[in-house]
């Protein structure tokens, strides 16, 4: 064989075996989920090989007749499941859909206020410094929510405290980002966006994490809430494709749109525009009961860790209200160590800063926690009470360091039973079955 004919070989081979993999192991990475087959249909159509720059209607090429429409599917589903007046489905990320906002409401050199990395902010509302999105790329200047460790959520009074004395200094906060990525209960949205508007703030909410909670009518409503607009993702709660959303008001369309295009989308990846169309029907259909098992079953998943000796993150507030479970480890290891030993029992989670991580002397590479998120292990159909067999083999890794191949080898035999994908309209494949076109 040749060594380029080998390249080609050896990727098909990769991507096999990484089919296989998932299929014999506990998905738990918070942020991915697995689409239906329908939607994995949309992802090989033509239409990832066509361009459509503009909105509907307006495109800067031909041969959008049927793209257009799709398109405009998408968005008055999108209207419909969230309640909301305006939609843009083009950012082709969550991260894209934040610049927009940045792009739309601020300038470089103003200040936003979120939250700190390390207390669950995301990378998108980063410092210069940090290379995170908001200060590297639209230079914008970052201040921090106060935030409670024994809540595990912004501190309301504190928080006002401190934008008052910036106030003093001359800093005035442009833009207020709630949400983020690493969200265990709702944000105090109602508590604090009339005190940031009277201030003259646009207020916006990074549902990036739980925007399938919130169109399942769970966690908490945002826009009805106050804020202006809302980002997110469309593959993590939401079981999409990977791509990006923004959800507003009328009033702030236009900004929105010459934000997208031609502020920071070109193309917009029309394959996966149609497969958010597919995706918005399967949640208008089921998601209501998908986000209440979901939450049903990281609270389970939460408390079985808990009754096995293990700290979770939360515990004053029950642990959760989303998807995610947050563990701190620090008895047992390191973060960074641990997400290598549990892939190792095909158990895939990730490294997680925790609050206090950075003043303790901790970094991201091994912080001092792991996270777990369910949306993929409900999508598979499990629920409350197989969250107990997943707690006892994540503790038989990192508690009682159990032979790893042993416990492999028991996650593959659990793993038997789930088989197909739940919550969409034609569960015809497996979810990790390999689809061979070629």
């Amino acid at each position: 064989m040749n060594r380029n004919k080998e390249y080609y070989e050896k990727t098909f081979r990769m991507l096999e075996a990484h089919h296989k993999w998932f299929s014999e192991s506990i998905p738990l990475i918070a942020s991915e989920n697995i689409p239906s087959p329908a939607v994995r249909e949309t992802l090989i159509s033509d239409l990832g090989n066509r361009y459509a720059e503009g909105w509907p209607g307006e495109r800067v090429y031909a041969g959008c007749t049927y793209i257009d429409q799709i398109e405009l599917i998408a968005i008055e589903e999108a209207k419909k499941l969230f309640q909301c007046e305006f939609v843009d489905v083009r950012p082709v990320s969550g991260v894209c859909a934040n610049l927009a906002i940045y792009t739309a409401f601020t300038s470089p050199g103003d200040y936003m206020m979120c939250l700190s990395i390390p207390s669950g902010g995301h990378i998108s509302m980063g410092k210069a410094e940090l290379g995170g999105t908001a200060g590297a790329v639209h230079g914008l200047k970052t201040e921090y929510f106060q935030f409670d460790y024994d809540e595990m959520n912004i501190d309301v009074e504190r928080t006002k405290n401190r934008v008052n004395e910036l106030e003093k200094s001359g800093i005035n906060i442009k833009l207020v980002m709630f949400g983020g990525s690493v969200l265990l209960f709702p944000h105090p949205v109602k508590e604090l966006v009339d005190f940031f508007k009277e201030k003259g703030a646009f207020v916006c909410y990074d549902a990036a994490h739980v925007i399938g909670l919130i169109a399942g009518r769970k966690f908490q409503d945002p826009l009805r809430e106050g804020v202006d607009a809302i980002t997110c993702s469309t593959h993590k709660t939401l079981f999409g494709p990977q791509g990006g959303m923004i959800l507003s008001y009328d009033k702030y369309a236009e900004k929105i749109k010459k934000a997208v295009f031609p502020g920071n989308v070109s193309n917009h990846h029309l394959h996966s525009v149609a497969g958010k169309a597919i995706a918005f029907a399967e949640a208008l259909e089921f998601g209501e009961q998908y986000a209440a098992q979901v939450i049903k079953n990281s609270k389970a998943l939460a408390n079985a860790l808990a009754s096995k000796g293990m700290k979770v993150v939360g515990e004053k507030r029950g642990f959760t209200e989303s998807h995610i479970v947050l563990l701190e480890i620090t008895k047992y290891g390191l973060g960074g160590d641990l997400e290598r030993k549990l892939e190792k029992a095909n158990i895939i989670c990730n490294r997680n800063l925790l609050p206090w991580d950075i003043k303790e002397g901790r970094h991201f590479a091994n912080p001092g926690g792991l996270r777990f998120g369910v949306s993929e292990l409900t999508r598979l159909g499990m629920r409350e009470g197989d969250m107990d067999i997943v707690a006892e083999l994540i503790v038989d890794v990192i508690v009682r360091n159990k032979n790893l191949d042993e416990v492999k080898t028991k996650v593959k035999e659990f793993r038997k039973d789930f088989k197909k994908i739940h919550f969409c309209f034609e569960p015809s494949r497996g979810p990790y079955e390999y689809i061979k076109v070629r």
